[in-house]
């Protein structure tokens, strides 16, 4: 349930349900999801659901995964990446995989502990880690050509979209009870919203836990 031909067979099923982007698909089809899960649920890493990771938090679906990550692509040369929630990490790995940096901003200290772990492991050289919280982005790294928020929130910190150059773009799930995925553009007068599809996402929260 863990090898090479399981993790083709998700690419596949991507295709099938839209994602066009190769880049993304080939990226995605180097990284066993299945170590950023729990041992308990390595046999359904590969299965289009969300899965727990514990404090709380989930791994997204494959699907959520490629398509924002697709959604982060589209017309953007991606230098510099900042991911707001970095959770177990798999998002995180994907975007190294199609960007030259990516900067991940995670506030729960122990998730990230085991997260920084898990990465090093894998030997993924161009993604820096902070323990921070995320609704302040990350300025001194700034500014960004995508930024890509894995929580839901109401709204969106001017500061934050400020973090992001002209030309660039956010992908965020925006609502309460209901969710859409949404893409903010920055262009020389200001920024564009589109709403898209629903999507179903754990809330973000701001402040930094250290537990």
């Amino acid at each position: 349930m863990t090898s090479q031909r399981t993790r083709m067979r998700m690419i596949e099923r991507l295709r099938t349900q839209g994602i066009a982007d190769e880049v993304v698909l080939s990226a995605m089809s180097t990284i066993p999801r299945h170590i950023f899960v729990e041992e308990a649920l390595a046999s359904r890493a590969y299965e289009d659901v969300a899965l727990p990771i514990n404090y709380g938090q989930t791994i997204s679906s494959p699907w959520i995964v490629a398509r924002m990550s697709e959604l982060l692509r589209v017309n953007t040369n991606l230098e510099k990446v900042l991911e707001i929630g970095t959770g177990c990490g798999y998002q995180t790995a994907v975007l190294a995989k199609i960007a030259q940096k990516v900067y991940s901003v995670e506030r729960i200290g122990s998730l990230l502990t085991r997260t920084r772990i898990r990465l090093q492991e894998l030997q993924i050289r161009n993604i820096y880690l902070k323990h921070a919280d995320g609704l302040l982005g990350l300025a001194e790294a700034g500014p960004f050509d995508g930024i890509i928020m894995t929580a839901v929130t109401t709204h969106v910190p001017i500061s934050l979209l400020e973090q992001i150059v002209v030309g660039g773009r956010m992908i965020f799930p925006k609502g309460t009870q209901k969710q859409n995925l949404c893409v903010i553009e920055r262009n020389p007068q200001g920024y564009n919203e589109t709403v898209l599809e629903e999507v179903n996402f754990v809330p973000l929260l701001g402040g930094v836990v250290k537990k």
